[in-house]
């Protein structure tokens, strides 16, 4: 049986915009788009960890708000819950992005260009179908 990974995103709008982040080279799935997140660890909440790991990426701190998606997605060594919450940059915070590759706003009737990772292209599709009800 595979390791299960839960793994928590921020799904952050601006106007028609979203943010999305690159991973880089040398990581796991490198190049990849994604939303900005990371690991839940040990007990912490999803909140704390979503809250954790963009503040590490991106130097911003965030308020978490209500869960957007959520998927299982089995990789080969490992499997991945995936949980996109709705979230928002706390006023008057800069993005100071380190440990990713790069950083964008995208329209979000742009986001099915860029390629993700294949658990973050299920979360995608499933988000841009809420986005049309």
């Amino acid at each position: 049986m595979p390791a299960a990974i839960r793994v928590v995103v921020a799904y952050i709008e601006h106007g028609d915009r979203v943010l999305i982040t690159q991973r880089r080279a040398e990581a796991v799935l490198p190049l990849f788009w994604e939303f900005p997140g990371g690991r839940v660890v040990g007990d912490e909440s999803d909140a704390a960890a979503l809250q954790r790991a963009v503040a590490r990426r991106l130097g911003v701190k965030i308020a978490v708000g209500e869960e957007r998606a959520s998927i299982v997605h089995d990789y080969e060594r490992y499997s991945v819950t995936l949980v996109v919450y709705r979230a928002q940059l706390l006023p008057r915070q800069q993005l100071r992005p380190s440990r990713v590759a790069d950083v964008r706003w995208v329209p979000t009737s742009e986001i099915a260009r860029y390629p993700f990772a294949p658990a973050d292209r299920s979360t995608v599709a499933q988000l841009l179908r809420l986005d049309d009800d």
